[in-house]
């Protein structure tokens, strides 16, 4: 039979929290950027990485590996609180814009206990960074090659390489979501292969509707180097054209140039959402 309550406050003095299995929540954090590399050629522009933070945990389970900023959620806080503060636990880093990815909630994915992550993602641009990292925290290079059923993501930093196979299955085809298994991933904790293949296939689709990938701009730039940014985000080259129809919109040109070896002076242009200081 079902108990019946004449008021809320005769429920909640019956009510027994213990009859309900418990679980934990997490926080993790996709910190993305991009930076310049060598130039090979003085004609061109520096050559552009892709990268993701990532720290080296000294902890079990999978002590030594390398995983997301992360951590459990206090009993006495929001979500948005415990990643604010756990980003700057794990990396030194304060006052970055985050923004929620999604919920991970696979039954096997912490060996300790039931826990659920809620991710979220940002973009930074490196050289604004006023902050020095914790010493195991490291910037890996993201290479990512995709086919129809597999995406292949290889992150570097010089030191160590991870490589990662992620199999991909269309979910949900109105809404072109899909659904991520690993198939290789022997260097990451956790489902942290699962969190980072999401997050770049949501900034791949939120870069064509969305200005967030002024993020990771200075405050000044050319065209050519915000096309580059473009294309190693999305994987792929992008003709004149179209991409200037894709910023025309979202950009400004000002009075200020840059010279590059080899070429005339180009010219700078800033993201209209941003104020001159």
């Amino acid at each position: 039979m079902l108990e019946q309550y004449n008021s809320e406050e005769e429920f909640l003095k019956a009510y027994d929290s213990n009859q309900y299995e418990k679980l934990s929540l997490t926080t993790d954090i996709l910190i993305f950027s991009v930076s310049d590399g060598s130039r090979t050629n003085y004609r061109k522009l520096n050559e552009k990485y892709f990268s993701i933070l990532l720290v080296k945990r000294d902890n079990y389970p999978f002590k030594d590996k390398w995983c997301l900023p992360g951590g459990f959620v206090r009993i006495d806080e929001s979500i948005d609180d415990a990643a604010i503060r756990i980003l700057a636990d794990e990396t030194n880093l304060h006052n970055i814009f985050m923004e929620q990815l999604y919920t991970f909630g696979n039954v096997n994915r912490d060996p300790r206990m039931r826990v659920i992550s809620t991710a979220y993602m940002s973009l930074i641009d490196k050289n604004k960074l006023e902050d020095k990292l914790v010493k195991n925290a490291s910037w890996f290079n993201i290479i990512v090659l995709e086919d129809k059923d597999c995406i292949h993501i290889t992150l570097d930093n010089g030191t160590e390489t991870i490589p990662l196979i992620i199999k991909k299955t269309l979910k949900e085809q109105t809404t072109d979501r899909y659904q991520y298994t690993t198939l290789k991933n022997d260097y990451l904790a956790f489902d942290h292969d699962i969190v980072i293949a999401s997050g770049i296939s949501r900034l791949k689709n939120k870069i064509s509707y969305t200005d967030i990938v002024f993020n990771m701009m200075p405050q000044y730039f050319t065209l050519g180097e915000l096309q580059q940014v473009y294309e190693i985000i999305l994987g792929k080259k992008l003709l004149d054209p179209a991409f200037r129809r894709i910023i025309a919109d979202k950009v400004e040109k000002t009075n200020k140039t840059k010279v590059n070896g080899g070429h005339r002076p180009s010219a700078l242009f800033k993201y209209k959402g941003h104020n001159d200081v």
